[in-house]
């Protein structure tokens, strides 16, 4: 396939345009959790404990740039803000079923098991 252009980026392949919008640590779960409901932002940093308040303000920021998500801000005090999925953003739900379960299959195969509290080591710097 030929060298395309989208938003003055160079693309080698759909593939890879299709990753500018979902790829990443966090798109795509941000993405299957407003699938099952809408979200507040409090309610998504629960389900991503490992995100830090920065990464997730901007991954929400570029789902909702890229039409994926819809941020509605509601006029109370203290503010309320809601996030929902679009129809553009259901289109991403298969694509991530199967990525889901191509990664539940290769933990089978290599043995891995899911846990709910990983504790990851820090290394001091020297």
């Amino acid at each position: 396939m030929p060298d395309f252009i989208y938003d003055n980026k160079i693309y080698y392949n759909p593939v890879e345009l299709a990753l500018r919008f979902i790829g990443g640590t966090y798109k795509m779960p941000i993405l299957w959790r407003l699938n099952q409901h809408m979200m507040r932002y409090s309610e998504l940093k629960k389900t991503l404990p490992h995100i830090s308040h920065k990464t997730l303000s901007v991954q929400l920021r570029q789902l909702e740039g890229d039409g994926l998500i819809e941020r509605k801000v509601f006029a109370v005090v203290p503010p309320r803000v809601e996030y929902t999925i679009t129809k553009e953003g259901k289109k991403a739900i298969p694509v991530i079923e199967t990525i889901r379960e191509f990664g539940k299959a290769i933990m089978k195969e290599k043995g891995i098991k899911e846990s709910s509290s990983v504790k990851v080591k820090k290394t001091q710097k020297k």
